[in-house]
C-alpha cells in the first residue's frame, strides 16, 4: 500500500483503524443529499422525522386522518362501502369498494377539500364498546357487508367502535386524536389511488385504495416530500435501464433478473468479495441442484408451511419434483451425508444459491421483489458451548462486508420465543443467552421483540440505512432446533453418544438482487471507483488522437483497470456529458498536448478537472486507489499536499 493510500486509509503501524459502531436508531432526512458516501461533504441541516413507533401522537394522527378520509368519501359518494384503513409507516390508507364510478386522480382534491371541513368542525372522536350481536346488527343496518367480515375476524369482546360525530363509525379499537380539530390540515396530504384484492385474495373483489400522508407539522411534511422526491431520483428501476444494469423481460415472464454485461460486472465484484471474505473466515462453499424431490420438501416441512410460496411441482418419470424456494435442506443433506463427530463442529457452508418463490404480479417491484433470486446463504452447525463465539463470528463478518459498500450505521433486532414454538425450555435459553452475549461483545445497541421470533428459534435481525435516512431490512441470523430434528442430524459427542447440532441459518446481503437495488439506489448509480462497471473513459479530441487512446487502453486494462475509448464521432463536451450520464467516475481527455507528453487531462465526478498527469503514474495510482477501495481524487489530493509540503 502506497503511504498516500496508507493516510487515506487510515493505516499505520498499528494496522486499520477501526469500523465504525452502528449507531442507535434514529430517522434524518437531509436536505442536501450525497450520492456517494465518502464525496466532498456539503453543508446539511439534518430534520428529524418521528415515527410511528417512538411517536405515539403522530400515529393517532394518521390514524384519525385516515377515519377522517373514509368520511369524507363516504359524504361525497354516497353507496361507497369502506373496508380496511389502517395508518401505515409514512401515513395512511383506506380501501373502499366502488364499482360504479371509480375514483379518478382528480378526485384526490376534491376528498382532501371536504377532509377539511370535517376538520375545521372540530367534531368530537368518542369509544363506545357494544356487543358482537349489536355490532353486527348495525352494521346490517348502513349495508356494509365487508365490515361484516372484518367483525367475523374479531375474536375479542367487547366489539370497540370510534364515532366522528354523530355521523361517522367504524369498527376500529383505536388510538385517535381528541377531536378532527386536533389534525394538522396543512400537514394532510392525500398521494396516490391504487388497486389492492380483498383481504389480498385475487379470486375476491378488486377494490380502490387510496393513500395519505400526515405529519405533526408543515415542516416534516416537506422534509417527507423532499425525500419521496429524492428516492425518485435515486428508484433503482429507473437507474437500472438508464445505466444499462439489468431488465425484467417481460416476455420471460415477471419477476426474472436479466443482467446486463455491466450489472453483471458488478454482481461478479460483489460475489468475488463475499466469496473471498467467507473462506477467509472459515467457511467453505457449497453449490447444490435447483431442484429436488418433492419428498425433501415435505421432510423440511416447507411443503406443509410454504407451499403457498412455492410454485408448482413437475412430473419428472412418475416422481413430483419441486424448484427448490430454499436452499437449507440441501446443506442438511450434505451434513448427513455421513456421520460426524464433535471434533468436526463448527461446520461452516456458505452459498450464492439461486431460489424460485411465487409471488402474486401484483407484489413485484423491481429486484425489490421478485421471483427468482439468489440468496447469500450460508449454515453453521455447531455445539451449544460454540454459539456464542460463532454468533459474534458472523456478526464481525456481517459489518465486514457491509461497511464495504458503505453502510455502517445499523438498527438491530432480537426475536425471541414466541408462545408455540418447538425445542426445549433449555435449549431456547442457551440460544438466546447467546444471540444477547455476541450483541453485547459487538458493543451494539438493540431492540428486543419478546416473543417474536420464528416457531424453530429466536433470530436477529439487522436493517441498514441508506443515504437518505431509509431503513432497509437486510441480514439476518436465526437459530434453527426444528431442521436438526425433521432431518435426524446427529453428531458423536465426546462421551461417544448421539447428540443433536445446533443450526444456524444467516444470509449478510439477504439476496444478490434486492441488495443490489439497494446498493443502487444509495449510490443514485455513482458507484465508487472500485466498483464502477467501467473505471476510465477516455475521450480523444478528435479521430486523430484514437491510436494513442488504444495504446493507453490496453495499458490501463493489463493494470486491472476496466476501460473503454469513446467511440462516438461527437464533440469533446457531448462526450464529456455522456461520461457524466453514464456516472463513470473518471475520464480523461486525450488531445495533441497529452500526446506529446506521453500524460492525460484527469477529471473526475467527485472533484472535476484534476489537471495532466503521466500516463505510467496515473494508471498506478488508479490501480492502487481501486485495489484498496478508496477514491481517486482523494489520493491525489493527499499526494499533492504533501509534494507542497515537502
Amino acid at each position: 500500500c502506497r503511504p498516500a493510500l496508507q493516510r487515506v486509509l487510515g493505516i499505520g503501524r498499528r494496522g486499520a483503524s477501526a469500523i465504525p459502531k452502528p449507531l442507535g436508531p434514529a430517522t434524518r432526512v437531509t436536505r442536501a443529499f450525497s450520492s456517494v458516501k465518502d464525496k466532498t461533504k456539503q453543508d446539511e441541516k439534518a430534520i428529524e422525522l418521528p415515527t410511528n413507533d417512538n411517536n405515539p401522537n403522530l400515529l393517532r394522527i394518521r390514524h384519525t386522518s385516515a377515519h377522517v378520509m373514509a368520511m369524507a368519501v363516504q359524504r361525497l359518494y354516497p353507496g361507497v362501502q369502506v373496508t380496511i384503513g389502517p395508518w401505515v409507516d409514512n401515513g395512511f390508507y383506506y380501501d373502499f369498494y366502488n364499482p360504479e364510478n371509480p375514483f379518478q386522480e382528480e378526485d384526490l382534491k376534491k376528498i382532501k377539500k371536504e377532509m377539511e371541513k370535517i376538520i375545521k368542525s372540530d367534531l368530537p372522536l368518542r369509544r363506545e364498546e357494544v356487543s358482537r350481536e349489536e355490532a353486527k346488527r348495525r352494521i346490517e343496518a348502513i349495508n356494509e357487508p365487508y365490515k361484516l367480515e372484518i367483525l367475523d375476524a374479531i375474536k375479542t369482546e367487547p366489539i370497540t367502535i370510534y364515532h366522528i360525530g354523530d355521523e361517522w363509525w367504524d369498527l376500529c379499537a383505536g388510538p385517535h386524536v381528541e377531536t378532527t380539530g386536533k389534525l394538522p390540515k396543512n400537514a394532510i396530504e392525500l398521494q396516490t389511488i391504487a388497486g389492492a384484492y380483498w383481504r389480498g385474495d385475487e379470486k375476491r373483489e378488486m377494490l380502490q385504495r387510496i393513500y395519505g400522508t400526515a405529519w405533526e407539522n408543515k415542516s416534516q411534511l416537506k422534509a417527507y416530500k423532499d425525500l419521496l422526491a429524492e428516492a425518485k431520483r435515486r428508484d433503482h428501476r429507473v437507474l437500472g435501464t438508464k445505466l444499462d444494469l439489468f431488465s425484467i423481460q417481460e416476455d420471460a415472464g415477471g419477476g426474472l433478473v436479466f443482467w446486463h454485461p455491466k450489472g453483471s460486472t458488478i454482481r461478479k465484484l460483489i460475489e468475488d468479495f463475499w466469496k473471498d471474505l467467507h473462506i477467509q473466515n472459515g467457511y467453505e462453499l457449497l453449490y447444490t441442484p435447483h431442484v429436488a424431490n418433492l419428498d425433501l420438501w415435505k421432510t423440511s416441512g416447507h411443503f406443509d408451511f410454504y407451499q403457498e410460496g412455492m410454485f408448482d411441482q413437475m412430473d419428472v418419470e412418475g416422481d413430483m419434483y419441486q424448484i427448490k424456494p430454499m436452499n437449507c435442506p440441501f446443506h442438511c443433506l450434505v451434513y448427513k451425508d455421513k456421520l460426524r463427530s464433535y471434533r468436526e463442529l463448527p461446520i461452516r457452508w456458505a452459498e450464492l444459491g439461486t431460489v424460485y418463490r411465487y409471488e402474486r404480479s401484483g407484489t413485484l417491484h423491481g429486484l425489490m421483489r421478485v421471483r427468482g433470486f439468489t440468496q447469500d446463504d450460508a449454515h453453521i452447525f455447531c455445539l451449544p458451548n460454540q454459539l456464542e463465539d460463532e454468533l459474534v463470528g458472523v456478526l464481525d463478518l456481517t459489518e465486514s462486508i457491509l461497511s464495504r459498500f458503505g453502510f455502517d450505521n445499523y438498527e438491530i433486532n432480537l426475536s425471541t420465543r414466541p408462545e408455540k414454538s418447538v425445542g426445549s425450555d433449555d435449549i431456547w435459553d442457551k440460544a438466546e443467552t447467546a444471540l444477547r452475549g455476541a450483541l453485547k461483545r459487538k458493543g451494539w445497541d438493540f431492540a428486543v421483540d419478546e416473543g417474536g421470533g420464528a416457531f424453530y428459534g429466536p433470530k436477529i435481525d439487522l436493517k441498514i440505512k441508506d443515504a437518505i435516512g431509509r431503513t432497509w431490512q437486510c441480514s439476518t441470523i436465526q437459530c434453527d432446533f426444528n431442521l436438526p430434528e425433521r432431518f435426524d442430524l446427529e453428531y458423536v459427542s465426546a462421551d461417544s453418544s448421539r447428540q443433536r447440532p445446533i443450526m444456524v441459518h444467516r444470509a449478510i446481503f439477504g439476496s444478490i438482487e434486492r441488495f443490489f437495488g439497494i446498493l443502487v439506489e444509495n449510490t443514485a448509480g455513482d458507484f465508487p471507483v472500485w466498483l464502477a462497471p467501467v473505471q476510465l473513459k477516455l475521450l480523444p479530441v478528435t479521430e486523430e488522437f484514437r491510436p494513442f487512446c488504444n495504446q493507453v487502453k490496453e495499458q490501463a486494462a493489463k493494470a486491472g483497470i476496466r476501460v473503454v475509448v469513446d467511440q462516438s464521432a461527437e464533440r469533446l463536451g457531448k462526450q464529456i456529458r455522456n461520461a457524466e450520464m453514464e456516472k463513470i467516475p473518471v475520464v480523461a481527455v486525450v488531445g495533441q498536448k497529452e500526446v506529446d507528453s506521453n500524460s492525460l487531462a484527469i477529471r473526475t465526478r467527485r472533484a472535476g478537472d484534476l489537471g495532466n498527469f503521466d500516463v505510467d503514474n496515473i494508471i498506478s495510482t488508479l490501480s492502487d486507489a481501486i485495489h484498496e477501495g478508496v477514491e481517486l481524487d482523494a489520493v491525489m489530493k493527499l499526494e499533492s499536499d504533501q509534494a507542497a509540503v515537502a
